[in-house]
């Protein structure tokens, strides 16, 4: 068995069989498959897909190719929550506490930045001090104490994912079904979590652009999600302008501690408190989505979760106090610079995956595997979609430390607006939801939310 005869068979559309998914696993683990011959597989991949048989062969391989979290001595049904990635997404930041809060255990295991996303653990490193990688026994103890607990990977565990990760990254093959599905499960698989809620992006700013395959994203990881023995629902959200108002390491951290106040922009908001109330009925916390989300705001009100998240920062090693003044502050980066309107009239549209390059430009996110991020870096809102603008008016502020792109990074902020002279009103943000038994409506807003089969 060698590389290239596996590379060739899947470059050729052919089925792999266990055995060689097992060793081209093992043998990339092991250093003895280099990153290139790997990258064409994931290329080959990327075109070509895979069958579920495959699907499952490769996650599986991948929880196996390092230590898996054992989480018994933990009491209650364990519900951990993932995004597929978006721009601006904070939102496991404000939901972890405020679902530990309401009594249900949260085992996070999250990554980093993939192509134009952002990832919570550069978020948590904004803080100084804070610890991204615990070990099994530190990330129980954390969960005991504080009901939740967010790690990234150690070399012990699923060393296969954490590797490809970083490949996909830089090489093209993030927007992968097969690959997006294996990377999340086998996480999940291996944090020992009992019961999952997916968040699957959908728009514009999303790994999958179109409607029909974001679908298929979803019933996918629902499907496999089961098969593993993980109870599995994704919810769609739109991501078709950045989430909330903030896009950067250090920025977002400011704004998930002000939504934790009650203080977050409303389309925040939303997603957190759809994706938490589906996290309480998956957990049999709340026999309805509507008490669940009755329960969160009341957590939010009462700043019960808020308080959860400044006590959880300090056990994982952050400057706890850091963490609660920076909601207050602004970024510390050395040049920031306002784009402005050029006409009067309203907001129609903001590309999402354009801010998203924009801020890993700024210093936001990697273009190299080893590439270090600039926490202060990053993009304000200050105009969305559906807002009326005069000419003049400051529609966002860029934040960098790098001199030559203040500049250009204005002028392309610009051009991820475009304007009209009626309002447009943003597309709904919570799409629908889906199980094994279907595709489901689901309504969030500031007043009454309602889901129904449809």
């Amino acid at each position: 068995m060698n590389a290239v005869e596996i590379i060739t068979r899947k470059r050729d559309s052919l089925e792999l069989e266990s055995g060689q998914i097992r060793w081209l696993i093992g043998e990339y683990v092991s250093g003895r498959i280099p990153d290139y011959q790997m990258s064409a597989w994931l290329m080959a991949v990327y075109f070509n897909g895979m069958s579920r048989k495959e699907m499952r062969d490769l996650t599986e391989c991948m929880v196996k190719s390092g230590e898996s979290m054992d989480l018994s001595s933990i009491p209650g049904l364990k519900v951990d929550k993932h995004s597929t990635g978006g721009v601006g997404d904070k939102v496991s930041l404000v939901l972890a506490p405020l679902v530990a809060a309401a009594g249900i255990p949260v085992p996070m295991m999250a990554g980093r930045g993939l192509g134009h996303t952002g990832g919570t653990l550069d978020k948590l490193e904004a803080i100084p001090g804070f610890r991204t990688r615990l070990s099994p026994d530190e990330f129980v103890g954390v969960i005991k104490k504080a009901g939740f607990a967010i790690t990234g990977q150690t070399d012990a565990m699923v060393p296969a994912d954490r590797m490809l990760y970083s490949l996909r990254d830089v090489t093209g093959t993030v927007p992968s079904i097969p690959l997006i599905s294996s990377s999340i499960l086998s996480k999940k698989k291996a944090e020992g979590t009992d019961a999952l809620v997916l968040d699957v992006k959908t728009g514009r700013g999303a790994f999958l652009q179109d409607r029909a395959r974001t679908e298929e994203l979803a019933q996918t990881l629902v499907e496999l999600g089961e098969e593993l023995g993980i109870r599995t629902v994704a919810v769609l959200t739109r991501m078709d302008q950045p989430l909330g108002n903030a896009v950067g390491n250090l920025l977002e951290l400011q704004e998930a501690v002000l939504a934790l106040q009650g203080k977050g922009p409303q389309d925040l908001m939303d997603v957190t408190l759809a994706l938490g109330a589906m996290m309480l009925l998956v957990a049999g916390k709340s026999d309805s989505l509507e008490k669940g989300l009755e329960i969160l705001r009341r957590l939010i009100d009462s700043g019960e979760g808020y308080k959860r998240f400044l006590s959880w920062v300090a056990m994982q090693g952050g400057d706890a106090d850091y963490a609660a003044a920076c909601a207050g502050q602004t970024s510390r980066a050395k040049y920031s610079a306002d784009v402005t309107c050029p006409c009067s009239g309203y907001v129609q549209s903001i590309d999402a995956y354009q801010v998203g390059i924009l801020a890993t430009d700024l210093g936001a996110g990697r273009h190299k595997k080893e590439d270090s991020v600039d926490y202060n870096a990053g993009i304000l809102f200050k105009k969305k979609i559906g807002d009326k603008v005069e000419k003049g008016d400051v529609l966002a502020r860029l934040f960098t430390e790098k001199q030559d792109r203040v500049k250009p990074g204005l002028s392309r902020l610009l051009d991820s607006y475009q304007f009209g002279e009626k309002p447009v009103p943003p597309a709904p943000l919570i799409d629908c939801w889906m199980d094994l038994k279907g595709r489901h409506s689901f309504k969030v807003g500031k007043g009454k939310s309602r889901a129904v089969k449809s």
